[in-house]
């Protein structure tokens, strides 16, 4: 689990990418120029109030205001830091100020998100997911922009990327483009039935694959639209793999199920948190029916990849049981039972969902039962679901080998059988996250 560290993914990057640069040769020091693009399309009027309305409708598609909006801060101007392994990068103003996007026109706007370019020719950095919205078509991105450009401009300088002298040069961007980005051969059309439209909207706008690729010690994978699942280990939390039922693949669930879950953020036995909680409020929730149901038709029909199965799981300590058992019947026990079996509200739905069988509580990556039990389990605020039940935190009240105890405990009782939880496990998701 330590190669998942924040720390040593950076030194290993920073030792990959400067041997790189030493071997590449001066290209990589060559400045970049504008990359030429189709010239906007003579029918689209980027004034015009139906492109700008679909425009927002996009926005919210790409959950473009999460990211490019300051906590507290005017909606869409940037500024928000963004937590990488590698340091923190902060979002640009997307507002039409001379700050922002003012002096941009629709083909630099299309340049960015296609070629992952600044209209003055700089290369961006991939915490820019242009290695999904490369995939976006010409049209949407001009909607996009005119919606952009609609906005009341606001001021807004944002601070520089804190990445290093030589992760934050446009020659270390050269070598990862170089590695793990190609733009899209071909221009995007309309999608022409629910199953195009559903891998349209995953791979491109949603980004699904920005959180949930497995990603290698330079940030990178053999295919950036991979769905396996990986440790965000700047924020901690683990994003399951989508290919593989066990973790949190949705093949072997009914689509109300799937749409239920994307609208309102549970669905039968199942409750988002973490990461995932923010796209529902901010982004699915308001997508429009079709959409979802797209979304989660190709989500069902991803080809199946089971996770490896371990022959034979780690022995358990006694004491580590007997502690964690202890714990969960003073901490735990009144909300999800006794026999981990789980609370329904009055609606007849899951308050407090069953620890029994659940999947979160057998994957094999222990991370996000490690946050949840620190920092606490929130599920969005939806229309579906206004007031979700909440799991309070216990950084206070718990240590390092409290959590390792409860966690292993749980991992084994009512039937349960994944690894343990040791305490250098806690103490590493946690120096992964920052916390």
């Amino acid at each position: 689990m330590s190669a998942h560290l924040s720390r040593q993914r950076g030194a290993l990057a920073m030792g990959v990418l400067l041997a790189l640069l030493l071997c590449a040769g001066a290209w990589l020091l060559w400045p970049s120029q504008p990359v030429a693009v189709p010239a906007l399309s003579a029918t689209t009027r980027l004034d015009d109030t139906a492109t700008i309305e679909r425009g927002r409708y996009l926005a919210v598609l790409g959950n473009c205001q999460a990211c490019h909006t300051e906590r507290g801060g005017a909606a869409f101007a940037g500024g928000r830091g963004i937590g990488t392994p590698f340091g923190t990068v902060y979002s640009s103003n997307l507002t039409p100020d001379g700050t922002g996007l003012k002096d941009w026109n629709a083909d630099d706007f299309w340049r960015a998100l296609h070629h992952g370019q600044s209209r003055d020719g700089r290369l961006l950095n991939p915490a820019f997911p242009y290695t999904n919205t490369t995939h976006v078509s010409r049209s949407d991105s001009d909607a996009l922009f005119a919606f952009f450009r609609s906005l009341a401009p606001v001021e807004a300088t944002v601070p520089g990327n804190d990445l290093g002298r030589y992760l934050g040069s446009q020659a270390a961007l050269k070598a990862w483009r170089a590695l793990y980005f190609r733009p899209a051969d071909t221009v995007q059309t309309a999608p022409v039935d629910e199953l195009q439209r559903g891998a349209y909207l995953v791979n491109g706008l949603a980004h699904c694959s920005a959180c949930h690729v497995p990603r290698n010690a330079l940030g990178g994978s053999s295919n950036m639209l991979s769905l396996a699942g990986g440790l965000l280990s700047a924020q901690g939390w683990y994003a399951p793999s989508l290919l593989d039922p066990a973790d949190g693949g949705v093949q072997e669930r009914e689509l109300a199920d799937i749409v239920a879950l994307f609208q309102t953020g549970r669905s039968d036995r199942h409750i988002v948190t973490g990461p995932m909680a923010e796209v529902v409020q901010h982004s699915t929730q308001h997508w429009r029916p079709d959409d979802l149901q797209a979304m989660a038709a190709h989500l069902k029909a991803l080809p199946v990849t089971r996770g490896r199965v371990q022959a034979t799981t780690e022995a358990r300590s006694d004491k580590a049981l007997t502690q964690g058992a202890k714990i969960y019947e003073q901490q735990c026990a009144q909300c999800h039972g006794a026999q981990g079996q789980g609370v329904r509200g009055d609606d007849g739905t899951w308050a407090y969902p069953p620890l029994a069988g659940n999947s979160t509580v057998l994957q094999g990556v222990p991370a996000n039962l490690v946050q949840a039990v620190l920092y606490g389990g929130f599920g969005p605020s939806t229309a579906g679901h206004p007031r979700p039940f909440g799991m309070p935190p216990f950084v206070l009240d718990l240590n390092g080998q409290d959590i390792a105890d409860l966690l292993t405990y749980l991992r084994g009782a009512w039937g349960n059988d994944a690894p343990p939880v040791s305490e250098l496990d806690v103490q590493q998701l946690r120096r992964a996250a920052g916390k």
